[in-house]
Parts: C-alpha cells; sequence; structure tokens
C-alpha cells in the first residue's frame, strides 16, 4: 500500500497523486509534524502511532462495570426479597399470636399438614382451660419436656448447644433442643420436615408467644393442640380416645403413659411401647414421681411449687459413660437420689419389727407392655 507521503512525493501512479481527501491531508499533516507514518489498516480504521504523552487513556472496558452493577443489583433484590420475607412472616404470626390470648385456634399448620400430606382423618380438638387439667399432669409434662419452662424465655441455650453438637456427630439435624414454647410454636405455624431454617423460624415464634402470651397460656394450648397420635390433638382427645374419660378423669398411670408417648406419638401408642427404650424409661421415671408410695427410697416424690408453676426436681446432666440422647426425648434420673432411712430402734423392740422386711416397705415394680 502506497502511503500518503509516498503520494505527495509524486511516486505511485499519476491517478493517485491528483486529489486528496480531508482525512488524508490530516494524516500527511500529523506525519510531517511527528515524523510517524500513517497508513490505514485493513480494517479501514487509521492505525496510527503517537508520542506517549499524546496517547489517550484507555478507556474502561464496559462489560465489567455492567457486571459490578449487576451484581449490586442481585444483593439489593435479594436483601429485600429477605427483609421482606421476615416483615410478612412476623407480622402474620404476631396477630395471630395476639389472637390466641383470647380464642381457640380454629386449625394449626400441622393438622392441615397431616390431613393433606398424611391424608390422614382430623380428630377435632378439645382444648379445655388449663384449670381443668389436673396439676399433677401438668408437672408430669414440664418435668420431661422442659423442666426450665418457668426459668427460660422460649429458649434453652444449654439444650440447643447439646443438640447442635449431637447433630454435628451424626451429620444430620435429629435433635432440635427445643423447649415446650417452641413445641407450641411449630405445632400452630410449622410442617414437620426437621431443618435449620425450620428451626430459625420456629426460634422466631417462640419469642413471640413468650412476648404476647403468658406461660400458663402457652402450656394450656400445648396441652389443647399438641400431637397425641394419627389425626389426635390434645390431652382431651387422646384421654378420650384412650381411655373413654376426660382429662380431668386420668388415673396416674393413665396420664403417665400419656405423657411418655409424646417423644413418639404416631409410631407408638399408651398400651404400647413397643421395643422402645426411650419410652420404657420415660414411663418409668413418671411412675416413680407420680406414685410416691412405690419410690420410696428411690427417687422423691413429685412436688408442685407456686400454684402449679414448675416440678421442683430438675434433671442433672448426663454421665459421660452413657449415650448421649436428646433432652426431649428422655428424662435422666432425679439430680439428687434420696439418702435411705435410718432405722430408729423403737422403745420395746420385737422381733417382727427388727426384721428387714418390716423396717423397709417394698418397691412396687411397673408393668411396661
Amino acid at each position: 500500500m502506497i502511503s500518503i507521503l509516498d503520494r505527495l512525493r509524486g511516486k505511485g501512479p499519476r491517478s493517485r497523486r491528483a486529489a486528496f481527501t480531508p482525512l488524508e491531508l490530516a494524516e500527511a499533516g500529523l506525519a510531517a509534524a511527528f515524523g510517524q507514518r500513517f497508513a490505514r489498516g485493513g480494517t479501514g480504521s487509521l492505525a496510527t502511532s503517537l508520542p506517549p504523552d499524546l496517547v489517550p487513556d484507555p478507556e474502561p472496558r464496559p462489560g465489567k462495570e455492567l457486571r459490578g452493577a449487576g451484581a449490586r443489583r442481585l444483593l439489593r433484590a435479594a436483601a429485600s426479597v429477605l427483609l421482606g420475607f421476615h416483615l410478612l412472616w412476623i407480622g402474620t404470626t404476631s396477630l395471630l399470636i395476639l389472637s390466641y390470648r383470647w380464642v381457640q385456634p380454629p386449625v394449626t399448620v400441622l393438622m392441615a399438614y397431616r390431613a393433606w400430606a398424611n391424608h390422614w382423618k382430623i380428630e377435632r380438638p378439645r382444648p379445655r382451660p388449663l384449670r381443668s387439667t389436673p396439676l399433677w399432669l401438668r408437672s408430669a409434662l414440664i418435668s420431661v419436656e422442659d423442666y426450665k419452662f418457668y426459668s427460660h424465655f422460649g429458649l434453652d441455650f444449654e439444650a440447643i448447644q447439646r443438640a447442635y453438637e449431637i447433630n454435628s456427630r451424626l451429620d444430620e439435624p435429629l435433635y432440635g433442643g427445643s423447649t415446650l414454647t417452641m413445641q407450641v410454636a411449630r405445632t400452630l405455624f410449622l410442617v414437620p420436615e426437621k431443618s435449620y431454617v425450620r428451626k430459625y423460624l420456629e426460634v422466631i415464634v417462640a419469642l413471640e408467644l413468650e412476648i404476647l402470651l403468658g406461660k400458663d397460656r402457652i402450656l394450656e394450648l400445648y396441652f389443647g393442640y399438641a400431637e397425641w397420635g394419627k389425626g389426635l390433638f390434645g390431652i382431651e382427645a387422646a384421654a378420650r380416645r384412650y381411655y373413654g374419660v376426660p382429662a380431668a378423669s386420668l388415673g396416674r398411670d393413665q396420664g403417665a403413659r400419656l405423657i411418655a408417648i409424646l417423644s413418639s406419638p404416631i409410631k407408638y401408642r399408651p398400651d404400647w411401647f413397643g421395643k422402645s427404650l426411650i419410652l420404657k424409661e420415660r414411663y418409668a421415671f413418671l411412675s416413680r414421681r407420680l406414685n410416691p408410695e412405690a419410690a420410696q427410697g428411690s427417687d422423691p416424690p413429685m412436688e408442685v411449687v407456686g400454684g402449679g408453676s414448675a416440678a421442683t426436681s430438675s434433671p442433672p446432666a448426663a454421665s459421660p459413660s452413657t449415650k448421649v440422647l436428646p433432652r426431649e426425648a428422655i428424662p435422666p434420673p432425679s439430680p439428687v437420689a434420696q439418702p435411705p432411712r435410718e432405722a430408729t430402734p423403737p422403745a420395746a423392740a420385737t422381733p417382727a419389727a427388727a426384721t428387714p422386711a418390716a423396717a423397709t416397705p417394698p418397691q412396687a415394680t411397673s408393668t411396661t407392655p
């Protein structure tokens, strides 16, 4: 290709020396001023070579700016969706919980899930005021499900930490360390699918329950809507199905059996524990406390303080040699065993009174199915 300068010098064909376009004249002027060679590139654009101080800074590539702006917009949209979900969840559940101070829930999410997903026939719950539930039955529930119920604010961080350690070892979210308040929260508003997302939502609702309702109302909702079998919700409906009596007329052994199966109410029944050691230990634990005459020299009888607020005995931490189980699944033994009574010799001892059989009554044993 013949350059502009060659054409100006008279080199090349004559026809190509005649006329120059303004662009060509500009190229020639720049070439003469800077001693550079200008030529057209193969694609028709000018390929120039200027001194470094005259070379303009390269413009930023538009692709990087677009990608950065797109990422920021995506993050803002995700944050907006997350905030909107929290506001909707907290607002909806708070309004419903506030209404439950005065009215009974007509249906719970768990009941709807069992009817829709499991296709079970749901028996209508029979919620009753808490005062109609025997005091010993309330204390039995608290002793095995959440012995800190009247002292925490809906969360038991020690139980949650213990459950997290167990789940980490098992690599599966099996145990949740739920309090009674958290159990009411998931009964009312959540489905029975174990995950950390459900646990997070459960914590939010549990705090709302503690703020908007009192402890007694939370316990009342538990007895009214807890799952006690396939399509069976509430202690009143369970007592009438299994024993044909209202909850207020339950015997202590019947109550112990109903409370014992709460850890697995779908798989087992009050009259059949199968091979579950957990249920058998829960039942034995409750039987010793609900029948003090059968527990002399063993565990102390259950005591209720403050008008039935909580049981005085609290389970201790499990020993290192025992298998770690979730707190809500199995009640540990009493923290301090009652020391044996010292026999005081009577004023006039008789041979019959000196015998061991007469000094200590035999401990009753319970037959577990």
